[in-house]
């Protein structure tokens, strides 16, 4: 088994190796079109409408980097990508970026040889029971059946919180959320764990959400981020930057309704370096001076991506938390655009 694992981290790390004497944003741009590998579905973060069309927050940045760089953002092909495929996927270069609920490790990031190029979700682990079970502590489930994503960090967390606290489990392994949701109703798992945050969306989709529990246990930090292959800083610094993006116009009150007129100037330095009015930024980025106003304009600054697709007002109904600006005592912050 691990001679297994050790020889698959090989040939990611091959394909990355290979994929990454491509400049990716000369490739994107010669296609015209941004590849953006995403999750098979998760209702709030990524997933497709009955006519094919994806929305989420992991949506949402894919879009706002392919309106930096194309000037579109529906300039974006979505391909849905499993815990197993998702690394594969993007070291062989069938898509550009990986916006899908991935924990940035170290492993991943030396061994595979990836780079992450920020924290767009701050999460931990968590576990989500029936309340029927009567269960109130994910202490007290010894000897339950668990439903675990294969080829996660959350298969390992698991191992571990129940190795540490002297319990047993059986898994039930899957693959998808979709099969995950459909095996925990069916009885098959009595217990699924996954990201707090995947929890919670998932939740939301059931008939009787009630009935369902989130255990007060989170049992890992899970700073979920966008990536890219390694040796291409370039392209990294497009992603990282679109982000960062987002992430700035919030503290600064740019949103999608003002970000045309405040393009035309304001008194605000900073404001005027991020879109473009002051300074070449852009042109470092390989990119023209608008790149940040267009990637704020297709879906919004950070909050309002946040509060549209997962935020306390959506079914998903969740907080800030951690996920809001360091002024408001989140993690959330950006390098300075300068």
């Amino acid at each position: 088994m691990k001679k297994t694992v050790f020889l698959g981290a090989l040939t990611v790390a091959s394909f990355a190796a290979a994929a990454a004497a491509a400049g990716t944003l000369d490739d994107v741009k010669a296609r015209g079109k941004l590849n953006c590998g995403v999750t098979t579905g998760l209702v709030g973060f990524a997933a497709p409408d009955a006519n094919g069309v994806w929305s989420g927050f992991d949506v949402a940045l894919c879009r706002a980097v392919a309106a930096a760089v194309l000037s579109d953002g529906n300039a974006v092909e979505f391909v849905p990508t499993t815990g197993k495929t998702r690394f594969t996927a993007l070291a062989s270069g069938e898509i550009d970026m990986l916006a899908r609920n991935t924990t940035w490790t170290f492993s991943r990031d030396v061994d595979l040889k990836f780079e992450f190029v920020g924290v767009n979700y701050y999460d931990g682990q968590g576990f989500m029971v029936p309340k029927e079970l009567g269960v109130t502590s994910a202490k007290d489930l010894d000897g339950a059946t668990v439903c675990i994503q294969t080829g996660t960090t959350t298969e390992l967390n698991l191992a571990d919180f129940f190795r540490a606290n002297n319990i047993s489990y059986e898994p039930v392994p899957i693959e998808t959320n979709a099969e995950a949701q459909q095996q925990y109703l069916a009885g098959a798992c009595d217990v699924y764990t996954t990201d707090a945050s995947g929890l919670a969306a998932t939740r939301a989709t059931f008939e009787k959400p009630g009935d369902h529990i989130l255990l007060p246990e989170i049992i890992s930090k899970e700073p979920l981020a966008p990536l890219v292959r390694h040796g291409d800083s370039e392209w990294a610094d497009v992603v990282r930057w679109t982000l960062n993006a987002l992430i700035s116009a919030e503290e600064y009150g740019i949103t999608s309704a003002n970000v045309e007129e405040l393009a035309k100037g304001s008194d605000n330095p900073e404001i005027n370096r991020i879109l473009g009015t002051e300074g070449t930024l852009g042109e470092m980025l390989g990119l023209d001076n608008a790149w940040a106003k267009r990637a704020i304009a297709v879906g919004g600054n950070y909050g309002e991506i946040f509060d549209a697709n997962i935020g306390e007002s959506t079914p998903i109904a969740l907080s800030r938390g951690l996920n809001a600006q360091w002024t408001k005592g989140g993690l959330l912050y950006s390098p300075p655009f300068r």
